[in-house]
C-alpha cells in the first residue's frame, strides 16, 4: 500500500504518534546508558574517563618495544586502545570495560583494528598473564586493587603507565608531569620492582 501524502487527520495522527514513540525510545535509551555509566562506577568505585591527548601521547611514549600484550585496565571509550593499536600494529591490544554504552561504543569503533580485543569484563576478574604493559587511569580504590592483583604475577615482567593515579606501596620508576593545567602525572611502574 503507498502511503498517502494527503493530510488528514489520521495520517497527523499517525505521525505523532510515531514522533512519541520514536522520542520516548531515544529516552530510555539515554535513560539506560546513564544508569549504566552511574551503575558501574558506583560498583567499581572507577567512572569511564577519557585520558586527554597529551596523556595518551606521554603514556603511549612510554610503551617499549617488548613482546606481549597491552592491556588497558578500565578502557572506557577505546581512545587509548585506538591510539596504542595505531602505534603497535604487531601487538596484541586488550581494553576491559565494565559500562556497556562505553564497551560497546569502543568495540564498534576498533572492529577495523584486528590487533585489538575489547571485553566487557571487569579488569578485577580477568587475567593478566599476557601483559608486558599495563595502561591505566583508574582512581585510588582501583590502584589498590591493581597492587593486589599484581601479587599474583610475582615472576612476570610488567610495565604499569598509569594517568594520574600513584600505586600503593610501589615506588615509580619514572614520573612524568604534563604541561597541562593541573601539571599531571604520569607513573611508570616495572614489576616487579
Amino acid at each position: 500500500m503507498i502511503y498517502s501524502l494527503v493530510r488528514t487527520p489520521n495520517n497527523r495522527a499517525n505521525y505523532l504518534t510515531m514522533t512519541i514513540i520514536i522520542e520516548t525510545i531515544a529516552v530510555a535509551f539515554a535513560l539506560l546508558a546513564a544508569l549504566s555509566i552511574v551503575w558501574s562506577t558506583v560498583r567499581t568505585g572507577i567512572p569511564p574517563m577519557m585520558s586527554n591527548a597529551s596523556a595518551r601521547s606521554a603514556m603511549l611514549k612510554q610503551i617499549n618495544c617488548s613482546d606481549g600484550d597491552i592491556i588497558d585496565l578500565g578502557s572506557g571509550w577505546g581512545t587509548l586502545l585506538m591510539a596504542a593499536a595505531k602505534q603497535h600494529p604487531q601487538r596484541q591490544i586488550i581494553g576491559y570495560e565494565v559500562s556497556w554504552l562505553p564497551w560497546l561504543y569502543a568495540r564498534l569503533r576498533l572492529a577495523k583494528y584486528p590487533n585489538v580485543r575489547v571485553y566487557r569484563q571487569d579488569f578485577r576478574h580477568a587475567s593478566l598473564a599476557s601483559a608486558s604493559i599495563l595502561l591505566c587511569y583508574l582512581m585510588p580504590k582501583g590502584m589498590q586493587t591493581l597492587a593486589g592483583l599484581l601479587a599474583q604475577y610475582p615472576d612476570q615482567q610488567i610495565t604499569i603507565i598509569s594517568n594520574n593515579f600513584s600505586l600503593p606501596a610501589l615506588s615509580a620508576t619514572k614520573t612524568l608531569q604534563l604541561n597541562d593545567l593541573y601539571k599531571s602525572p604520569i607513573y611508570v611502574y616495572q614489576w616487579p620492582s
